[in-house]
């Protein structure tokens, strides 16, 4: 685990830890929950404009941070059950990304990377 998530990591350890919560954090549950916890900042969302989307008030933005928190801690979580180090894993699909989706080609398009493959 990576320096920027391992104080997460390990609160998250501790966390789990004093509650015994170990045995349900299964990756299988914790994909689960992970996938519930995105749903929860979608409605966040929900029936916006673009233009509100982009002009939240304080309230709106607060609940916004707490599911951005429990999607991030849910990720933190599997990806120590599973040894992933986050930044890593990051860093390669990044290159991956560079690779599918040239700046040359794809500039301000937003067609997927097959798009544009002979």
């Amino acid at each position: 685990m990576s320096d920027p998530f391992k104080y997460l990591h390990d609160a998250m350890e501790e966390f789990s830890a004093e509650r015994d919560w170990d045995q349900f954090h299964s990756p299988k549950n914790l994909a689960m929950a992970l996938t519930v916890e995105a749903a929860e900042l979608q409605e966040c969302f929900q029936w916006l404009t673009e233009a509100q989307s982009q002009e939240l008030a304080e309230n709106q933005l607060a609940a916004v941070r707490d599911e951005i928190a429990d999607v991030q801690l849910y990720l933190v979580r599997l990806a120590g059950k599973l040894n992933v180090d986050i930044e890593a894993a990051c860093r390669m699909k990044m290159e991956k990304n560079a690779e599918k989706y040239p700046a040359v080609q794809v500039k301000g398009s937003a067609q997927k990377y097959t798009h544009y493959q002979d």
